[in-house]
């Protein structure tokens, strides 16, 4: 094992946790702030790698095409929503149903399963081959944490507005809200449209990065997502308290877990395995409140005695 090749993978590392970053910021504002497990990511992802790179070879601008596959990830949301609020749905399952009915919408607007991208024939705002010997202001890694950093200060004016406020307070007490004249089934909407818009966005950006966008390229996003999310909330929730400093710690999580996958495949693991050790280490991170308030209450006890 050459540590060489472990450390030339680092860059590349940090540019895809950095995109899927994005993706666990929109998953976060499920998960954490409405209190949704919301599986329609999954499909998302690659709406929104699909729109973009269609756009683009239609002769649209990057910035067009970004745009469009925000549209289009706030409209697979917005369907969520719904199914969920006006359908009467369960959460999970409305997300279930929407990430089914994507795959067939992903695959007409591609045409077929896989759509390349050249980097040489269009201008993409990021590439694999933007990582080294570029300039500063192409680099990867310096685009995407720019998108992160506007993209988070955004969305830390938006939830301390009044919308964003009661939008947050759904989460927290949807009964406590509603009592307060607060519409909760529209905040929900909106929510899921805010947070798969931003998985969308992370999408037309993995498609770029990639070179190619896949009908199967969301696969078990939601994992990685809560990965992030959990990653990020034990290695920094005491130290980023604020509600920004929160969403930036998502992206670190990112980074974290594939910098983990760097050194699994490093180490030589069968790579198959990959998706089943991410699993574990959702499941064990989501674990850790319960062990440690068992471990507090425990001990809470004896020194009652």
């Amino acid at each position: 094992m050459n540590i060489m090749n472990l450390i030339n993978a680092l860059p590349g590392a940090v540019a895809q946790g950095l995109i899927w970053g994005i993706m666990a910021i929109g998953v976060y504002i499920t998960f954490r702030i409405l209190d949704i497990a919301d599986l329609t990511v999954d499909g998302t992802l690659c709406t929104g790698g699909a729109v973009c790179i269609m756009l683009m070879q239609s002769g649209q601008n990057v910035w067009v095409a970004m745009a469009g596959a925000l549209a289009a990830g706030m409209l697979a949301g917005m369907a969520t929503g719904l199914l969920h609020t006006f359908m009467g749905i369960p959460a999970i399952l409305a997300g279930i149903l929407t990430q089914l009915g994507l795959y067939s919408v992903n695959l007409k607007i591609m045409g077929k399963a896989n759509q390349a991208i050249n980097v040489d024939k269009f201008d993409l705002m990021v590439s694999l081959r933007y990582i080294k010997g570029v300039p500063f202001y192409k680099n990867t890694i310096l685009i995407v944490a720019s998108v992160i950093v506007v993209l988070i200060l955004i969305l830390y004016w938006f939830f301390g507005t009044e919308l964003g406020c009661s939008l947050r307070a759904t989460g927290c007490n949807d009964r406590m809200a509603r009592a307060q004249g607060i519409n909760t089934d529209l905040n929900r909407v909106l929510g899921l449209m805010i947070s798969n818009g931003l998985v969308a966005v992370s999408g037309a950006l993995l498609g770029q990065y990639q070179g190619f966008a896949d009908v199967n390229m969301g696969r078990g996003a939601i994992v990685i997502g809560l990965a992030a999310v959990i990653i990020g909330e034990a290695v920094f929730g005491r130290v980023f308290r604020n509600f920004g400093f929160r969403l930036l710690a998502v992206a670190f999580g990112s980074i974290i877990y594939y910098f983990v996958l760097q050194i699994v495949i490093w180490l030589g693991v069968d790579t198959d395995l990959l998706k089943l050790l991410s699993a574990a280490v959702v499941a064990v991170f989501l674990a850790i409140p319960t062990w440690k308030s068992r471990y507090f209450s425990r001990t809470a006890g004896k020194g009652g005695v």
